[in-house]
């Protein structure tokens, strides 16, 4: 139905651009959490596709039209991800938008009339959310075109009338995060003192959210006043016991089994879910926008000094939208009144994508994803009354040690597509769901087999199947169609699974391994071995760590591994704890002074692959990428005689200039992560790599992105002369025109070969002086 037609007419703005009033129950006397979008019109593509393009490239988050004839999607075959489009049984695909900016996310509307996409102008942290025409005309930046601003992609409303948008308000005057973030030439390189101001920024003020919950190791009492002298009694204090297994002990207490529980009772109306205070600066906001610019754009929720916001979904009659909001591990849903703005539901949702879940066409369920209340995230099935609040939660789908990674639902709500993770690998399932006003749990399940082991993004059809983008051990990103019985076939402009690699050198297969770490818990990872390589010998090896903490290792093609592997080193890549994939217990196993025992999981990776005869012990390496690359500084100084050298990648080397550098919204999500910068100055200041530096004996590379607003690059610079100034060689690599992530080809190749030249000339059976 038309946008005026809808309640959401109560929230509309005088103008474009102008201030929102504030929804009803919020206090009106706050100043606005961001500016509303205005519109701006761009230069229309030109039809020209770039003039080189990659035999080896991936394509990646499919989007369909109405009809399902038609895919826009992200493809580097450009060299840098941009907005595709192509038919879905065909070659003809061609770029919709040849900006070398990139793009992040995809979506059609229902009407087919527009493709909204996000990109990252000059690679950085701060995004903008467009839209163009299917024809690639009518291009225009719907949010995030005002400097130091940010905007992120929401859903479209049913009708396909307006797109929902998050948007991010600069940095407050006085507390701006200035300049690229770099150290200037003279500065010093010495650890800063806790709470010091890095350049460019203030310290954060107190006003902090802080995680509750039984899992919960930050904030105030002994045992987060750890030191870097005792880390060991800093973890039996902060844990109160030791860590188990999560398969056999969870550290979240009772569990209850929802699976024998099929309706959880009535819910009490939770009315509005309280603020958490504002920060030293930044507020998200989450509008309404019409693309066709006949109505201005309309507030739906706004907080001051948050971590994450998202409008997953609308109601087909405009009545209430599906937002998720919150900080890592406090991630929630909230159904919210759009007429009133009042929150009538919430309920906490599971980590991962963003995209938590679904009204059903009649606006009385809706479909979560969600770890409430246990190890795993499952289906669950949320029985609304017409004010909007819930009657009933019952469990609709769960798996046993297996979590529901991806959820989709076509708005005709008969069915939804469910990915489940089982250690890594994806299988991938079609559930029939019951109606409203029935119980119970979802109906016949189809399973297709898959040509490769992740799915990443599902897109459902309305007349039956769907796309999926795969990715495997042996192959980049890739688009497939499957149809209504499911049967998987490879769109025509992904390429082809031969073409995952130049000729001569096929990609390796992982194996799993599982190891004990030195407390009893149980780590999980994936073993590369070069090829060619005597299995009988031990070989040079790279320890290789993701980012996150939350990500997980999962067997997909890595061109960095191909790239390590080709030296003729072996890469072991675990999931140490604080991981996804292996349940809440396992994710929460690092909080606070549990930081301690994830640094000493790498040494004990380490020691259990050298133990299987796999590595040599004194070639051993560490690398890695964001949280890795902290992960591997940390290693680096706690453990400086089992490394030779290292890769530090996009990494926080001191909590306390973090902290100070990074974007307040960030900051937020990260203090209920690693602990507040406050309350537990001296468990960061314990934690912070800069503070042990003088222990560093191992070679170190940096890497860092130019634009990095995430983690500023003067992480790098400071760990980088600190090594320098004693004598430790080290070099920083800078990436031009990237941020946090390294999304342009030739920087990811400059990136690999000279992360590879450094561990094979420091691995090397005998490494120069």
């Amino acid at each position: 139905m038309p946008l005026e037609q809808t309640n959401l007419v109560d929230h509309v703005l005088g103008t474009a651009g102008g201030t929102a009033a504030a929804p009803a129950g919020a206090d009106r006397d706050a100043p606005p959490s961001a500016p509303a979008p205005v519109p701006v019109r761009m230069p229309d593509h030109q039809g020209a596709d770039p003039p080189t393009l990659l035999t080896a490239h991936g394509c990646w988050y499919p989007s369909a039209n109405p009809t399902g004839e038609h895919v826009a999607f992200i493809c580097d075959r450009s060299g840098v991800p941009q907005l595709w489009s192509g038919p879905a049984r065909g070659d003809g695909a061609h770029v919709l938008d040849g900006d070398p900016d990139p793009v992040t996310e995809v979506s059609w509307s229902p009407d087919g009339r527009w493709i909204a996409y996000t990109s990252a102008p000059g690679g950085g942290e701060h995004t903008r959310v467009l839209v163009v025409r299917p024809d690639g005309t009518g291009r225009q930046v719907l949010a995030g075109a005002e400097p130091g601003s940010s905007a992120h992609l929401g859903c479209w409303t049913r009708d396909g009338t307006a797109l929902a948008v998050t948007v991010a308000q600069p940095s407050a005057s006085g507390s701006e995060h200035t300049g690229a973030g770099h150290l200037p030439a003279d500065a010093d390189g010495a650890p800063a003192a806790p709470g010091a101001k890095a350049p460019g920024a203030k310290a954060p003020g107190a006003a902090w959210p802080e995680r509750g919950g039984p899992a919960t190791l930050l904030g105030a009492g002994a045992a987060n006043r750890a030191s870097a002298q005792d880390p060991a009694a800093s973890v039996q204090a902060a844990a109160g016991r030791p860590v188990q297994d999560p398969g056999n002990v969870p550290s979240l207490g009772p569990v209850p089994n929802l699976g024998a529980m099929p309706n959880l009772g009535p819910v009490p109306n939770q009315g509005p879910v309280p603020g958490i205070g504002p920060v030293r600066s930044g507020g998200l906001a989450a509008y309404l926008v019409d693309p066709d610019g006949a109505h201005a754009p309309v507030l739906l929720y706004g907080e001051e000094g948050a971590a994450s916001l998202r409008v997953c979904d609308t109601s087909p009659d405009g009545r209430f939208a599906l937002v998720r909001r919150g900080p890592r591990g406090r991630r929630e849903a909230l159904v919210l009144d759009t007429a009133s703005g009042r929150t009538t539901f919430s309920l906490h949702v599971a980590d991962g994508d963003p995209w938590i879940g679904r009204f059903s066409a009649d606006a009385r369920t809706v479909w979560l994803r969600s770890d409430t209340d246990r190890e795993f995230a499952a289906l669950l099935k949320v029985r609304l009354d017409e004010e909007g609040a819930a009657r009933t939660v019952s469990m609709a789908a769960e798996r046993e040690r297996s979590a529901l990674d991806l959820l989709s639902v076509p708005d005709h709500g008969r069915w939804a597509l469910l990915a489940w993770n089982v250690h890594g690998a994806t299988e991938l399932e079609s559930v029939g769901l019951p109606l409203a006003d029935e119980d119970g749990g979802v109906g016949p399940r189809h399973r297709p087999v898959l040509p490769h082991e992740v799915v990443t993004r599902i897109a459902p059809l309305e007349r039956g199947g769907l796309f999926a983008a795969l990715a495997g051990s042996r192959r980049r990103p890739g688009i497939w169609e499957l149809d209504q019985g499911l049967v998987p076939a490879r769109a025509g402009w992904s390429a082809r699974d031969e073409d995952a690699v130049p000729p001569g050198r096929p990609p390796v297969r992982p194996v799993p391994l599982r190891c004990r770490a030195r407390d009893g818990l149980t780590l999980g990872g994936w073993y590369y071995r070069a090829p060619g390589r005597d299995p009988g010998r031990p070989a040079p090896c790279v320890i290789h760590l993701h980012g996150g903490p939350e990500e997980q290792e999962r067997p997909v093609f890595s061109p960095l591994y191909h790239e390590l592997l080709g030296r003729g080193l072996d890469v072991f890549a675990p999931d140490v704890r604080g991981s996804s994939g292996w349940g809440r217990s396992f994710v929460d196993a690092d909080l606070g002074a549990g930081r301690f025992a994830a640094i000493d999981d790498v040494a004990d990776c380490a020691a259990h692959v050298v133990a299987l005869g796999y590595a040599d012990p004194v070639r051993l390496g560490v690398m890695g990428r964001s949280y890795g690359g902290y992960l591997t500084m940390a290693s680096l100084v706690w453990h400086p005689n089992l490394f030779r050298a290292g890769v530090a990648v996009c990494g926080m080397s001191d909590f306390a200039t973090f902290f100070a550098g990074t974007e307040p919204w960030i900051a937020q999500s990260a203090t209920a992560k690693y602990g507040h910068p406050e309350h537990d100055r001296e468990l960061l200041r314990a934690l912070s790599p800069m503070s042990r530096v003088d222990q560093l004996r191992a070679p170190v590379l940096a890497v860092h992105g130019e634009h990095d607003t995430n983690v500023p690059p003067t992480e790098s610079e400071q760990f980088v002369r600190a090594a320098r100034e004693r004598g430790v060689p080290a070099r920083q690599l800078t990436l031009r025109n990237e941020g946090h992530e390294f999304l342009r080809a030739d920087n990811r190749r400059l990136y690999r070969r000279a992360a590879a030249d450094w561990l094979e000339r420091h691995l090397a059976p005998t490494p120069p002086p």
